[in-house]
């Protein structure tokens, strides 16, 4: 009988204590081994949306909360400012802004958020056309991969929007004009994958900010302002009664530029602005406090159940003496019962390490499903990081200092002395 098969018999003689341990050692592998997935995917999602903007204006509120909302969009805005107020940032000749891509949120369709803005909106994430073709006028939208594939959404499809982003029937804009698909986008593994873009004029028309019993005049105004042709790549005409949520700002100099119009616009306006890599940096630091202190948490289980291994091979010596000197007489040398000890505790700690993993990723798995239910926001639960290799290795060594001391006292078992006894 070969030392492995000898080894798992071992273990499988006694099944509860092997059982403690093995669930010992996957709470210690599993929990880092979560921690450090969540991180990954943390980062990975959000620094890759950061997308290089400079600098987020919008209403006056929580600052995280106005970043979240307009560059994530798993967040309530913070308001409305006019758009007379933000004019000067739209300006294509600013000396200072080298693009400014205007947002209108409020609106969902069957909870993915409707994202009114312009065409540079795919620039900055580098999206393009997977089939159909960018809106031509209001009212037209094109689908994010992932919002397109779970609405189940192809070109040439109408729906009406809902005010919000709770999936209700009551919050429905039934008599509001109906949104066009005219375009799918190809996947970018940005937030451009979970939205639905369309012109800042469809949400003005949908929310119909105008009184349309105005005069004579005045309603002129505004069928033109409807109406007139669309131009795709043209810039916002500004209308006084007009309003959008937030304007993601790229600058084409330094960030002194971009600190000076920050501290200006908060201190002179009734606005604010947000540096989007200052906001999750403190979102990386009070998240890290929480990360810090479960991954303390999992270095104790892993210390537990070193402990636990150790017991448990130290326990079963003196029962398994006989065992023991009956292999030294067929022929087992010490070595071959120092490793046979070795064997039993390195098979138990990396067992449970691998248990751990499959956890971490069931349990990565159901934070994935729920931040697609409540955030429409995607996360990867099928990806292994290098991390998680070594911590496999860490397993392997973990089961060698558990077991070094028991397997160094079998193979030290005196023959004659134990089958005298």
């Amino acid at each position: 009988m070969s030392l492995l098969s000898l080894a798992l018999r071992n273990l499988l003689y006694r099944p509860w204590t092997t059982a403690l341990s093995l669930i010992l050692a996957a709470l210690g592998a599993g929990l880092i081994s979560l921690i450090l997935l969540l991180s990954w995917q943390l980062e990975q999602q959000f620094d890759r949306n950061l997308a290089g903007i400079d600098l987020v204006v919008g209403a006056k509120g929580s600052p995280l909360q106005l970043m979240m909302s307009s560059m994530y969009h798993i967040s309530s805005p913070t308001g409305n400012v006019p758009l007379s107020g933000v004019k000067p940032f739209l300006n294509p000749k600013h000396p200072y802004i080298e693009l400014a891509v205007p947002l209108s949120l409020g609106d969902s369709y069957r909870g993915r958020r409707i994202v009114g803005t312009r065409a540079s909106f795919l620039e900055v994430y580098g999206a393009e056309l997977a089939s159909g073709e960018l809106w031509t006028a209001p009212m037209d939208v094109v689908a994010g991969a992932t919002a397109a594939r779970e609405l189940d959404l192809q070109v040439g499809d109408t729906f009406q929007s809902s005010h919000g982003l709770i999936e209700d029937d009551d919050l429905t804009h039934r008599d509001a004009p109906a949104f066009t698909v005219t375009g799918i986008l190809a996947p970018t593994g940005t937030v451009a994958d979970l939205i639905l873009l369309t012109p800042t004029e469809s949400l003005w028309a949908v929310h119909d900010t105008h009184d349309h019993e105005a005069a004579e005049g005045e309603e002129d105004h505004d069928h033109d302002h409807e109406h007139a042709a669309y131009d795709v790549s043209a810039p916002l005409t500004i209308y006084d009664d007009e309003s959008i949520t937030s304007i993601l700002l790229k600058f084409k100099g330094t960030s002194v530029v971009g600190l000076n119009m920050q501290r200006s616009i908060n201190e002179n306006t009734e606005m604010q602005a947000v540096t989007p890599s200052v906001q999750l940096t403190e979102l990386y630091s009070t998240v890290g406090q929480g990360e810090d202190v479960l991954r303390q948490l999992g270095y104790v289980v892993v210390v537990v159940s070193i402990l636990s291994i150790f017991i448990g091979l130290y326990s079963s010596l003196d029962r398994r003496r006989g065992e023991l000197a009956l292999l030294r007489t067929l022929g087992a040398g010490p070595g071959k019962l120092f490793g046979l000890l070795l064997m039993e505790g390195t098979i138990t700690a990396v067992a449970g390490a691998i248990l751990g993993l499959l956890a971490s990723h069931l349990g990565l798995w159901l934070v994935a499903r729920y931040f697609a239910r409540t955030y429409r926001y995607d996360f990867q639960s099928l990806v292994f990081l290098p991390g998680e290799a070594y911590l496999l290795l860490g397993a392997l060594i973990v089961g060698i200092v558990a077991a070094f001391i028991p397997a160094l006292r079998a193979s030290r078992t005196d023959v004659h002395r134990t089958l005298s006894r």
